[in-house]
């Protein structure tokens, strides 16, 4: 929903609102967009020719032949090629224009990565909106639905800029960059986007945060005083379970604990290699810092991250993190059922991180292990259960 406001105002606007091209597969109002109909209209070349079935509601289906919405049926492979005819209109006609593709996550890379690499081969602009995204979001649906590695497959593409966030500031920090770079500074990039389906709210905005938003990671919450620490990293959906389980350690078992958005693993991934590069190259000059190493110097390890996708997307960072650093994830295949016992059973919400957190500090020698034996207890984790990725 914070997406599609964001869309809607651009579409108002006077100066670009004309080039901004949103494009759906199968049903708009999947992801909210039901109140875009009336507004802009959904484009057909002979208008509309047919009662909608909610003709009676106030924001029914509206086709017209001046509509700005294209919604092309279940054909993901069709819209697309819509999104990358628009995302090359720049160089092609001299009209740059700004298409928004928003889907299913699970149907974008996995279905059609071969087009999204042409897309980044032909120099394409624009936005890839991965909707109700991740492998626990989408409560019910099952395999078919859940997508825990969207991100992996984005990582292949080298000029995309892949973004999993949490709140609505942080998306809007990166939409905004995302339009500057590409149209402002002409930059041959485009942005994928992992965007959730779950209510929550949206905190305003910390000061300061811009930079890392868009770098890769931020401290979000500071934990109190205490003998150890420990540092919980989280994105999209996660980030949320990764918030409750520092509640749960500083207040159950009086452990202070840092909490830290991480927007991308990705592009933090991209700037490690491209700074030990950079070093490699000039080895009598100062040795510059990855943006991981910077973000983490001061702080006290273990470092315990936790996403909705695979645990191969945290662990493309793990050479640069100082310290025991443990992921969790959610390999394996996708179930049907509730949010809460999804993420228990990929071992993902917040009792299996304060687990993986009191572990690594026994590991470290900070903690007891008779510790995390009474935890596992109280937080009523079975050491017997199966692999998730065994079933």
């Amino acid at each position: 929903m914070a997406l599609v406001r964001m869309l809607t105002t651009l579409m108002k606007d006077k100066n670009i609102g004309k080039h901004v091209v949103p494009i759906v597969p199968d049903e708009a109002r999947t992801f909210g967009m039901e109140g875009m109909f009336r507004q802009f209209g959904i484009y057909s070349s002979v208008g509309q020719l047919y009662t909608p079935q909610d003709a009676d509601q106030l924001m029914a289906y509206r086709e017209d032949t001046k509509g700005q919405i294209l919604e092309e049926g279940i054909n993901e492979a069709g819209s697309f090629c819509s999104w990358l005819a628009a995302a090359t209109s720049y160089s092609n006609h001299g009209v740059p224009m700004v298409p928004f593709y928003i889907y299913y996550s699970m149907f974008g890379f996995q279905r059609i990565g071969d087009f999204i690499w042409a897309g980044g081969d032909m120099r394409a602009r624009g936005f890839l909106i991965g909707g109700t995204a991740g492998r626990t979001t989408l409560a019910g649906e099952g395999l078919q639905h859940q997508d825990g590695h969207s991100h992996v497959l984005a990582s292949t593409v080298p000029n995309c800029r892949a973004y999993d966030p949490t709140y609505a500031y942080e998306l809007a920090i990166i939409v905004h960059d995302g339009l500057k770079r590409m149209y402002a500074e002409e930059e041959s990039i485009f942005y994928y986007l992992t965007c959730m389906n779950e209510n929550y709210v949206q905190p305003a905005m910390p000061e300061g945060v811009e930079e890392g938003v868009l770098r890769g990671m931020y401290r979000l919450r500071e934990g109190g005083r205490g003998k150890v620490r420990v540092q919980l990293m989280g994105s999209g959906t996660i980030l949320r379970e990764v918030l409750a389980a520092a509640e749960l350690l500083e207040h159950d078992f009086n452990i202070p604990a840092d909490v830290w958005s991480v927007t991308s693993f990705n592009e933090l991934r991209r700037d490690a290699l491209a700074t030990e590069r950079w070093n490699t190259r000039h080895p009598d000059a100062k040795r510059r810092v990855s943006f991981v190493e910077q973000s983490l110097a001061d702080v006290e390890g273990p470092f315990i991250a936790a996403t909705d996708y695979m645990k191969i997307v945290p662990d493309q960072v793990r050479q640069w993190v100082p310290g025991r650093f443990v992921t969790l994830g959610t390999d394996g295949f996708g179930r049907s059922d509730s949010r809460a016992a999804l993420r228990n059973f990929f071992e993902v919400d917040r009792h299996h991180v304060v687990l993986e957190a009191l572990k690594a500090l026994a590991d470290d020698g900070a903690l007891d292990v008779s510790v995390v034996v009474d935890a596992m207890r109280r937080l009523e984790v079975d050491p017997d259960k199966d692999d998730p990725v065994t079933l």
